[in-house]
């Protein structure tokens, strides 16, 4: 109960609270949090620019359940810092963005760097707020820890006025918090039970977040007893392993036909943890709003999102950890009537990635995708922002341990590099391979200079076929032939990371990339292979001139 300062209150709450990195981009606004810091045992990541940082922290607040953390100065540091904002928004991660304010006394009129961060970050956080007195900085924080991890998991902004951060006040500490697990009733597991004992073709659709190994663990042993086939949503393929005998693959972007249609067939339906969002369900075609063909049982941490869009036959509320142990008390039935369409819908998932087709050019992605299966560990983390180069590895690769893949759902553009660092500095044994375009990599490749600077030795495989490849092909599907604004022409990839004091190795043809990612992963440095792709190689199905064509009729 000494006085201290509100920044040094401020950092005695994040100990508290068990954070172990800080991301940011250092401003004058919250200078006293910096010299506080200095005294703490939390590192402070120094990053490039504020969206970058942001990224950062919420890939970690991904990887461990509990808020990352940026720290951000005013107006443009603010601003900047909205992309990683927008990514925990939608991809329903803890995250907590700190941000230095004017000083109080100064509001209202349009000073230096001047933003009303409640007005500002009140539609994409879930909640938004500034700290006026010192004395409140620990009932606050520990609020924030609690909102952004209970129910529906999601960012918070906190605004810091300068001169509140220098101010003295005698307050006692907040205790550290843990986010209230929600716990299925007995009644709705043994109306959940029932319904699948009734079931001719059910299917489990699992996703979002709030899960842990342990709960990936529990739902495998629940499909491997009811011989159940259990798909996963956009970029959640960690949470189901890809070997299991009943995966069957996953329902995101351009998915695998015969999933599609295992689903539309589906009597019952478990979706578990998802919100069942644009991303995965043919923009929202897959299903009858509000009223799904399918016998629909719905389990979500919040229930306030419980029926927000589908109308659930069952709706449970729920935490997908604490729904997952509840799965282990169900009993199969005795005449498990699905197991050869489970048989089968992991053969199809095996059959939709086993293939790399052949497309134009020297450098084929079946020969990249190889190689990074053989030389993939199974504990390795990839990472990727958004474009039609993450086709390649969400598709094809496999993954088979929890904490192994970090991709937006939200389809953020540059989050793979920022998202690698992150990952690499919590676990720097395991091996982190970020998938980034040309377009994307420019958005925060500026971070090789932090991964550099604090040794993460990540690679980076720059997929570059000089446009902005996603665009390219809706432009062609939407205005066939009438190029404008999509096409791109790049840097030296390899030697700009080089520049950056990291490997960096050019692939022209198939047959380089193995020895070069051997290489890169040899480095003990950042790492960068430059992809060099056609162009016309738009997708694993389609060329470029093919969507023209058929767009032309």
């Amino acid at each position: 109960m000494n006085p201290r300062t509100g920044a040094q209150i401020l950092v005695d709450q994040l100990a508290i609270q068990g954070v172990e990195r800080i991301f940011g981009v250092p401003g004058e606004s919250y200078l006293a949090v910096l010299d506080a810091l200095y005294d703490a045992p939390i590192p402070f990541v120094i990053c490039r620019q504020e969206g970058g940082a942001a990224m950062m922290a919420e890939a970690d607040g991904k990887l461990t359940g509990r808020p990352g953390i940026a720290f951000v100065t005013r107006g443009p540091g603010a601003t900047n810092a909205s992309a990683g904002i927008h990514v925990a928004e939608q991809d329903a991660t803890p995250m907590i963005l700190f941000v230095g304010q004017i000083e109080r006394g100064f509001r209202h009129r349009g000073a230096f760097q001047e933003v009303d961060y409640a007005a500002a970050f009140t539609p994409l956080a879930k909640w938004a707020v500034e700290i006026d007195d010192a004395a409140r900085i620990p009932e606050l924080v520990a609020r924030a820890f609690r909102v952004a991890m209970q129910g529906r998991p999601g960012p918070v902004v906190i605004g810091l006025p300068e001169d509140m951060l220098v101010e003295m006040a005698t307050v006692a500490d907040a205790p550290r918090v843990e986010p209230a697990e929600s716990w299925p009733a007995l009644a709705d597991m043994a109306r959940l039970q029932k319904r699948l004992w009734a079931a001719e073709r059910p299917l489990m659709l699992i996703g979002g977040s709030r899960w842990n190994e342990a709960a990936v663990a529990a739902t495998a042993r629940f499909a491997e007893r009811f011989r159940l086939p259990v798909a996963v949503t956009f970029r959640r393929q960690m949470l189901f392993p890809a070997d299991h005998p009943s995966y069957a693959g996953e329902l995101g972007l351009g998915p695998n036909p015969a999933l599609v249609e295992r689903v539309r067939e589906a009597d019952l339906l478990l979706v578990v943890g998802d919100e069942l969002s644009e991303a995965s369900t043919l923009s929202y075609s897959l299903f009858g709003i509000p009223n799904p063909a399918q016998d629909l049982v719905h389990v979500l941490p919040d229930p306030d999102r419980l029926g927000r869009i589908y109308q659930p036959a069952l709706a449970i509320a729920a935490a997908p950890a604490a729904f997952a142990a509840a799965l282990e008390g169900l009993q199969p039935p005795n005449d498990l009537r699905w197991t050869e369409r489970t048989a089968a819908a992991h053969a199809d998932y095996e059959a939709w990635t086993d293939h790399v087709p052949p497309h134009p050019g020297a450098v084929q992605m079946s020969g990249v995708m190889a190689a990074l299966r053989d030389a993939l560990p199974v504990d390795a983390i990839v990472t990727n922002g958004a474009g039609n180069y993450a086709i390649w590895p969400n598709r094809f690769l496999r993954w088979r341990r929890f904490g192994t893949q970090l991709g937006p759902t939200c389809g953020s553009m540059g989050y793979g590099v920022p998202a690698a660092i992150a990952a690499k500095l919590r676990s720097p044994e395991r091996t982190v391979v970020a998938f980034a375009g040309d377009g994307c990599f420019l958005m925060t490749g500026q971070e090789m200079a932090t991964a550099a600077q604090y040794g993460a030795a990540i690679v980076v495989v720059v997929v570059d076929n000089g446009m902005y490849g996603t665009i390219r092909m809706h432009q062609e599907r939407e205005y066939p032939g009438r190029v404008s604004g999509t096409t791109l022409e790049n840097p030296d990839f390899a030697a700009l990371g080089r520049a950056y004091g990291g490997f960096g190795a050019t692939v022209t043809r198939t047959e380089e990339f193995a020895p070069a990612l051997a290489a890169a992963i040899a480095a003990g440095r950042p790492a960068l292979i430059h992809l060099k792709m056609d162009p016309q190689a738009i997708t694993p199905a389609r060329t470029i001139d093919q969507i023209r064509a058929a767009a032309k009729g």
